[in-house]
């Protein structure tokens, strides 16, 4: 390992990076990727576990010229980090990176624009910000999986940090040693990394601040190493260094080849459901052989899932102890997709209000009881790193069997929202809150992110609840 770079290499890549060569493609990804952000934020904020961090940042929270998101106050950029994040991976609708295990957007965007609003620099500049936290989250995550996963640890709560520090780092620090500013609070940030998986089994609201923890270590890191602090610049391929002490493998050139022209940020996942990536193929495939066949939860007589082998047993698990557990389990998600109301002409999306009444109605777990779940090998090879593939078949009471492969989710690269997609599912639960000006204006950012001004986002959306 210790012959690689990597740390220095993606400080160095933080750095330098020029957002003025991003391709055509990649920006206009990163502007679908930034309203869905401000989509799944609006939604968290009214979570009650979004309270519960309110609270906490209440108790040792500091003034500061961030913006917390929906709110009037502003608070320092750590605790705005931590406050956004929360609000924006706190219900499971976040985008994420498959292959890497992780949800990488709400930590680039909410680092970016309160570390951009605290330090008042140019829209573009918090643009190189989010493209060097996003492909600094994920490269790593690449780096160390399966085996990271297969250790216990959760790779957004480990993960995520790295990037927060780099995005806070080419925020905070210019000049000739802005580099090796930001391989320091690479350094400290990768000291301070966890997260374990133990929700995935045993339920839990802990891992709704998962992402929110790590992003407000990786500001802090990069807000002490602004004051001082150094950190090991070989934190990540080190001989005691996080890819030896956290995972079974580590592929070096997974983070440092092709990077600055290769952007694994193309390959992220947005998001139609409030439950795990890996099981969205599932739930659309009930949803459509219910559209195209017209039956009802109560006409099912038995339910088979076709799976690959690597969701079984971490989201196959039945009965679910609690909501949290419910979002990760593809049969209750696939049984909850046979009982939710159609939503003809638009796409139907199973959100937590659905989960939660669920978890209350027995005729969801009667048809747990009449499913079973194995691995198929078609399914097998359409899963790749870019989504999750997955086989719903239902026996009908009528005796009609239905089946249907699904290659990919909705919102996956290979089936990817529109455009207009994105910018009616953003106005949608937008317009409401902040009006139809200010949602526009909004939209006008995305699609040209130079413009990106973290300070008058701020103020558009505050105070709004």
């Amino acid at each position: 390992m210790a012959q690689h770079q990597s740390t220095r290499t993606l400080a160095a890549f933080a750095a330098e990076f020029d957002p003025k060569k991003l391709p055509d493609e990649v920006r206009q990804k990163l502007g679908w990727l930034f309203l869905d952000h401000l989509r799944v934020c609006s939604i968290g904020a009214r979570l009650p576990w979004s309270d519960w961090s309110r609270r906490y940042v209440g108790l040792i929270g500091r003034a500061g010229n961030s913006h917390v998101l929906f709110e009037a106050a502003t608070v320092n950029p750590q605790h705005a980090t931590l406050l956004n994040v929360t609000f924006g991976s706190s219900f499971d609708g976040d985008d994420t990176h498959v292959g890497a295990m992780l949800h990488p957007g709400v930590a680039a965007w909410s680092a970016a624009l309160a570390v951009g609003e605290h330090t008042g620099v140019s829209g573009s500049d918090v643009l190189a910000a989010v493209v060097a936290a996003y492909e600094t989250i994920i490269r790593i995550g690449l780096s160390i999986q399966p085996g990271h996963f297969k250790r216990g640890f959760q790779s957004t709560g480990t993960c995520d940090g790295f990037g927060t520090a780099a995005a806070a780092g080419r925020l905070l620090f210019r000049g000739k040693d802005a580099a090796r500013k930001i391989a320091d609070a690479l350094g400290i940030a990768g000291g301070h990394a966890g997260g374990l998986a133990q929700f995935y089994y045993s339920g839990g609201s802990a891992k709704r601040i998962h992402a929110a923890h790590a992003a407000e270590g990786g500001v802090a890191a990069a807000l002490l190493a602004e004051q001082g602090y150094s950190g090991p610049n070989d934190i990540i391929e080190g001989q005691g260094g996080f890819a030896r002490a956290y995972a079974d493998g580590f592929n070096p050139a997974l983070i440092e080849e092709g990077l600055g022209q290769r952007f694994h940020l193309m390959d992220v996942l947005v998001k139609s459901h409030a439950a795990a990536a890996r099981v969205a193929a599932g739930i659309d495939g009930m949803l459509a052989l219910r559209e195209q066949h017209g039956f009802s939860s109560g006409d099912i007589a038995s339910m088979a899932l076709g799976i690959p082998k690597i969701i079984q047993g971490r989201l196959t698990n039945p009965h679910p102890v609690d909501l949290q557990a419910a979002q990760m389990c593809l049969p209750f998600s696939v049984a909850l997709a046979a009982k939710v109301p159609l939503a003809p002409g638009a796409i139907t999306t199973l959100g937590i209000p659905d989960y939660e009444a669920g978890l209350k109605d027995k005729s969801l777990y009667d048809i747990e009881e009449r499913s079973t779940v194995a691995l198929d090998d078609e399914v097998e090879a359409a899963s790749n790193e870019l989504s999750t593939a997955a086989r719903v078949s239902v026996a009908l009471r009528d005796g009609r069997k239905l089946s249907m492969l699904v290659p990919a989710p909705k919102g996956s690269p290979s089936q990817p929202f529109t455009a207009a997609e994105h910018e009616a599912r953003f106005t949608q639960e937008l317009s409401p809150r902040i009006g139809d000006k200010a949602c526009a204006e909004i939209v006008a950012m995305s699609r040209d992110l130079d413009r990106l001004d973290p300070r008058w986002i701020g103020q558009a959306l505050s105070a709004k609840r």
